[in-house]
């Protein structure tokens, strides 16, 4: 049985694969370069061969705040934050409209994160109770806050109304009431928009898809009418407008026009009895995690969504609404890296077709519990051997983690060189936004730190967990050491 194995040169730009059957269609052998469109701007090799990111060498970091580790270069995720705002505001502008851009804090949210966001003239859109404490927390103005969630409590409720946040997002009809008893109780109108379905079956993942008709958010549109009057009845409230969120992982701006069509045709329907001066079509705009993907420049985005907006108005007879937009991935996504260490590394022969194939899997110091989006979404990602130069045949790799999990999968497909070995470091790019959120203690594993990068210099944003956080919160351990 013969067995296939990738063995170009890293040298050689223009080889390809050779014949595998493990190995996907889009993967081709490159140099071990840095694509532009998956890095973070700037992201380099010295003349060692070890990458840069802002500046800093990765190994000096690992060496100072450990592996795993989470490395955001500030400046691009302050620079991507700039421009998302500036082209959404221009493209709004040329419409004769304003926009509002929220920056959504589910991707990525820390006390710098949030000071940065708000330096960027960005509003910060939260849609939990400890995201909005963090926000206000870190000097945000509750008036340039958003608060959305399908089961808000009616705690969560009373914080966001007490703080004073700029809007909030009504999800289902009995947050009605509720939202209107709390303004009343602190003496105050609060601002609201109101969470359509829209229908709209975005092109991504199905736990990404987020307007299909069978899911948890927003209301249906049926019930659009019904639910905008009991709000318009409420002294204590005022509604903004609609707003949707088709899903994440976008590429292409179709599904946001179809949404703005529908959404503007109950507008013209509920225009009948009073205004609806926005409409905020949510996030979702994507990036590229390997360098086969090709989202859609920022500017075209912004220029297509509201050229998209203004030809739904003309077509429905109704005025161009004030806008409002919620990029989160997009800004955040390309500005981090995370960096491992090799451990174990297996050769596992493989039956494929009539013969086999040889998968090697190169197990890190992280997995699952830093990553999920690879088990959950099936997401696929870059790799890089960042700690050294190689000029050794390319192979197919799988980079696995180190949890009790088949699943545990951070890369499922790219190439590092054949003589990858325990203790290199690793790095997959593109791990900005969700990962640090998402991330968990499975297995009992710490969290990593969260460090950024800005000319050369490094600092941290989130420590990393130790042994003894785990420990300080099993009330068994806690219970027993005070009887000691």
């Amino acid at each position: 049985m013969a067995t296939h194995r990738i063995g170009c040169s890293e040298r050689s730009p223009a080889l390809v694969i050779q014949p595998n059957p493990l190995a996907p269609d889009r993967l081709t052998v490159e140099p071990q370069d840095l694509a532009s469109a998956v890095w973070p701007a700037g992201a380099h090799r010295g003349p060692d061969g070890a990458l840069r990111i802002g500046g800093a060498d990765v190994r000096g970091l690992a060496e100072r705040f450990g592996t795993p580790l989470y490395v955001v270069d500030e400046t691009v995720l302050r620079d991507r934050a700039r421009a998302a705002r500036t082209a959404i505001e221009r493209a709004a502008a040329a419409a004769g409209v304003r926009a509002h851009v929220y920056y959504a804090g589910k991707a990525f949210l820390t006390a710098d994160v949030v000071r940065w966001m708000v330096d960027a003239g960005l509003r910060i859109d939260v849609c939990t109770g400890g995201e909005l404490a963090l926000a206000l927390a870190a000097g945000a103005p509750a008036g340039s806050l958003g608060f959305h969630g399908n089961d808000k409590s009616p705690a969560e409720i009373e914080a966001a109304v007490t703080a004073g946040v700029g809007a909030l997002v009504i999800d289902s009809a009995p947050e009605v009431a509720l939202v209107a008893a709390a303004a009343a109780r602190a003496g105050r109108v609060q601002r609201v928009r109101l969470r359509v379905n829209s229908g709209v079956h975005a092109s991504t993942h199905e736990y990404l898809a987020t307007a299909r008709e069978d899911q948890k958010f927003g209301v249906a549109r049926s019930d659009v009418p019904a639910v905008v009057a009991a709000i318009r009845a409420e002294p204590s409230l005022e509604l903004l407008g609609l707003h949707s969120h088709i899903g994440s992982q976008i590429v292409g701006t179709a599904g946001f026009a179809e949404a703005a069509r529908r959404l503007l045709a109950l507008q013209r329907e509920l225009l009948r009895d009073g205004v609806v001066p926005e409409l905020n079509l949510g996030g979702g705009w994507g990036i590229a995690y390997t360098s086969d993907q090709r989202p859609a420049d920022v500017e075209a985005v912004a220029t297509d969504l509201v050229a998209a907006v203004v030809a739904a108005a003309a077509e429905h007879g109704v005025p161009v609404p004030d806008l409002a937009v919620e990029p989160g991935r997009w800004i955040a996504g390309p500005a981090g890296v995370t960096v491992y260490t090799v451990g174990t590394i297996k050769d596992v022969e493989v039956q494929a077709g009539d013969g086999s194939a040889v998968r090697r899997y190169v197990s890190v110091d992280g997995g699952m519990s830093d990553n999920i989006r690879t088990a959950l979404y099936g997401a696929d990602y870059t790799v890089r051997l960042a700690s050294r130069d190689s000029d050794a045949p390319l192979e197919l790799v799988r980079v696995v983690g180190k949890h009790c999990e088949s699943g545990d999968v951070v890369v499922r497909d790219d190439v590092l060189p054949a003589d990858v070995r325990a203790g290199d470091l690793v790095a997959v790019p593109a791990t900005g936004a969700y990962h640090h959120g998402l991330a968990s203690n499975y297995n009992l594993v710490t969290r990593p730190a969260v460090v950024a990068v800005a000319g050369g210099a490094a600092r941290t944003l989130v420590r990393r967990e130790t042994i003894e956080d785990l420990l300080a919160r099993d009330a068994g351990l806690v219970a027993a050491g005070s009887r000691a």
